[in-house]
């Protein structure tokens, strides 16, 4: 029975991940676009480009920590080895330097490619941790538990942060004279800052979670090399992997383009007379889907965690939807937050899930081909999100662009607000009826799995 403090130590890790994930989700795009000076066109590549890199980087990453040796362990070395580069290459990603646009474009491209190879680096091995810090099953829930309670913390202290950073922006004015309206209105200097604070708490969390786990399952060992080809030759020919691939990567297109478009909704949409900011919103959802884990073990047990999750999917898909319809009046505003509040809470119940049912396909996999490569087939989970956020964040900015978007302007053409307002109800709802037609050929059902476990019992006993 592993410790308290070691679930919370577990926990640390994905409250330190989350934090920096949200930002890159809901304010990297506002970012490059209006503070860095990208053309929306260029940053949509520059998102795309770069994170596909990230996610295809994910089994890369899932191979090497596989084979790693030390003292501490296989995967939980990382947590200490990438800490202090994660927090000084996400301070830069966030600094704009004062140089031509073509450098600037290049330096843009350098510094992400560069925080999400460290965000592979820390990730992949955080999240393969789950299969070695307990041979219990039941305790595996509880770990993942932790840490999907703790990454909602560290989401919501993450939307605070800028809360008070948006709070103390909004009606100043910046260095050019404009009065800002919006974080993306903020000097550049100010952005850097509020990056580097949440920076030094991510170092902190990563080394503490270090500290505070213990690798207690000692798997059996690769030598580096041994079994690459068989472990991928494995993974590509798994199809529940590559349909539930699919499914994570519908629920974060569904996430990733309506926390990004948040920022331009209430900027161009609602304004700056409105009774909450655009921080306020994001944080409020968090509240939300921190409500909705708690739904997600008692709902699967009573229908299944694949109904479940197309249950999920199928309502915030719908009340996504609804958001077209809002005017921008105190009305729509208070039914705006109505809405946020049940899309969080029901999007939430879908969060923990995916790492249960990313741990069914190697269940599944183990059975069928006698080895279950645990660093591979959990950094497909990361994948998913990284092709998720990396197609959400491309199509927000194409979109804009395509619509005429120009953060110079006071006042957006009608067909960008148009735009605006589509990429906060219909767009995202396609990504989550994307993830739904996934699910709907998943075949790991509740009675599969019950018949895959006792299967795997009656082998593991026999060895």
């Amino acid at each position: 029975m592993a410790k308290l403090s070691e679930k919370i130590g577990y926990g640390f890790g994905d409250m330190s991940s989350s934090m920096f994930w949200k930002i890159f989700s809901y304010y990297l795009p506002i970012f490059y676009s209006d503070v860095f000076g990208l053309k929306p066109a260029h940053a949509a590549t520059l998102l795309l480009v770069t994170k596909i890199y990230d996610a295809v980087s994910d089994p890369v990453m899932g191979l090497i920590a596989d084979r790693t040796q030390t003292r501490w362990g296989k995967y939980r070395p990382y947590l200490l080895w990438m800490a202090i580069p994660f927090a000084i290459i996400g301070i830069l990603s966030f600094y704009v330097p004062n140089t031509t646009y073509t450098l600037k474009h290049v330096y843009a491209y350098v510094m992400y490619i560069l925080m999400m190879t460290v965000y592979t680096a820390v990730n992949v091995p955080y999240g393969a941790m789950l299969g070695v810090v307990t041979a219990d099953s039941k305790e595996k829930s509880v770990f993942s538990s932790f840490r999907m309670f703790f990454a909602y913390i560290g989401s919501f202290i993450a939307m605070g942060i800028f809360w008070l950073f948006e709070k103390s922006v909004i009606g100043t004015q910046n260095a050019s004279g404009v009065t800002v309206k919006g974080v993306g209105d903020a000097d550049p200097a100010k952005w850097t800052m509020v990056v580097a604070i949440i920076a030094a708490m991510c170092a902190v969390l990563f080394i503490a979670s270090f500290l505070l786990t213990r690798e207690h399952v000692k798997p059996e060992r690769k030598e580096s090399g041994s079994s690459i080809r068989e472990d991928l030759k494995a993974l590509l020919g798994n199809a529940p992997w590559w349909l539930l691939l699919g499914a994570a990567i519908g629920q974060l297109l569904f996430n990733s383009i309506r926390g990004g478009a948040a920022a331009y909704y209430f900027a161009n949409i609602l304004g700056t007379d409105i009774f909450i900011t655009c921080a306020v919103f994001l944080t409020i959802g968090e509240i939300g889907q921190m409500a909705g884990v708690t739904l997600a073990v008692p709902l699967s047990e009573r229908i299944g965690k694949k109904n479940s999750f197309m249950l999920s999917l199928a309502t915030v898909a719908v009340l996504s939807c609804i958001i077209w319809f809002l005017p921008a009046t105190a009305g729509g505003v208070w039914t705006l937050l109505v809405l946020q509040v049940l899309i969080s809470v029901i999007f939430g119940i879908s969060a923990p899930l995916v790492w249960s049912m990313f741990a069914d396909v190697a269940d599944y996999s183990e059975l069928r081909t006698g080895s279950n490569s645990t660093g591979l087939i959990f950094s497909s989970s990361s994948m998913a999100q990284k092709f998720g956020g990396a197609i959400g964040g491309f199509l927000l900015l194409m979109i804009l662009g395509a619509f005429g978007y120009d953060k110079d302007l006071v006042q957006q053409a009608p067909q960008t607000l148009g735009a605006i307002k589509a990429l906060m109800s219909f767009i995202p709802a396609a990504g989550a009826a994307l993830g739904l037609l996934a699910l709907s050929f998943y075949p790991l059902t509740s009675s599969r799995m019950k018949q895959i476990q006792a299967e795997l019992k009656e082998r593991r006993n026999a060895e």
